[in-house]
């Protein structure tokens, strides 16, 4: 009985090292947003926000505030930011910082791996619009633009992120103190976004193809759940995950998780087992032998080193 006790003690004093939020906010319209052709002239890093992104980051500033205020357990909160170095996401963070005081504030880091995909350099206006309609031909994920990058690239590097972003909890180099409610807010673009999520939730490719990008100043709540695992469907509505272009599978699994216990996760990512494997082969007396090919040509398949 002192075991059950002391290990429930200490589910409960993990859980309060967790953040409350992962809030992702994607940077304010941007002149490059307002006219493509910006990006002929304006390395993509120094594209700045307009006066209507600079408007919509101190909206966003105070909807964020207002979440985190609300919706913890804990009124003695605290945020710490990760943003992406380029100039309209750091702008967007100044604006957002006007709503919080130093004291709420943890932490700033700026993070390179949470950048916008890399187009190439100087973005020629119509050479860009053909390629983006080859992207749409080859495939969004792993259409590599030329001299840039692929969205499978931006994965990449947004899972060494993540990686490091666990460290930091898992480490408490945040410094948080668990009385506190802590919130991670990471101010990034589009692309960064969609596969941070397609990362931390294990989503497929194919799933991550169906997304949509955030809007200017949209926010995507991660918030944590009973059991330890986050979920968006604790913030967000059935119809909003719809619109961002999860399917009525990835729903239910972000509902799942509001009490789901992480040790569950592996059992229940059924769209990969359902991807490769027959469901209704539920023993080993349903696999029929006559099923199997045992044709000796099928022993020389990986002896041909041509490939």
């Amino acid at each position: 009985m002192k075991n059950v006790e002391a290990k429930q003690k200490e589910k409960i004093q993990n859980l309060k090292m967790l953040p409350k939020h992962i809030i992702l906010v994607r940077h304010g319209e941007s002149e490059g947003n307002k006219d493509t052709s910006a990006y002929s002239t304006i390395p993509d890093h120094k594209i700045s926000l307009t006066e209507h992104g600079r408007a919509q980051a101190r909206l966003a500033a105070s909807r964020l505030r207002d979440l985190i205020s609300s919706h913890g357990s804990s009124q003695d909160w605290r945020v710490y930011f990760y943003v992406s170095p380029y100039e309209r996401t750091r702008s967007t963070l100044r604006e957002i910082g006007k709503s919080f005081s130093k004291k709420r504030v943890i932490g700033v880091r700026e993070e390179c791996r949470i950048r916008e995909q890399d187009f190439g350099n100087f973005q020629v206006e119509e050479r860009m619009k053909a390629t983006k309609e080859t992207r749409e031909k080859f495939g969004r994920f792993f259409y590599r633009f030329p001299e840039g990058e692929s969205a499978a690239d931006v994965f990449d590097r947004v899972s060494s992120f993540l990686e490091s972003l666990w460290r930091d909890i898992d480490l408490n180099r945040l410094n948080n103190d668990p009385s506190q409610d802590l919130n991670l807010i990471i101010i990034s673009h589009g692309l960064a976004s969609r596969v941070f999520l397609m990362k931390w939730f294990k989503w497929t490719v194919e799933q991550f193809e169906r997304l949509y990008n955030p809007g200017n100043c949209e926010i995507r709540v991660m918030e944590l759940g009973r059991g330890g695992e986050y979920s968006l469907a604790i913030h967000h509505t059935d119809e909003e995950l719809r619109e961002w272009g999860l399917s009525p599978e990835m729903i239910e699994d972000q509902k799942w998780r509001i009490n789901a216990n992480k040790t569950d996760l592996n059992d229940h990512c059924k769209w990969y087992l359902n991807s490769f494997f027959d469901n209704e082969l539920d023993s080993d007396e349903d696999v029929k032998e006559e099923d199997i090919d045992s044709d000796d040509d099928s022993k020389d398949i990986f002896l041909d080193t041509d490939s």
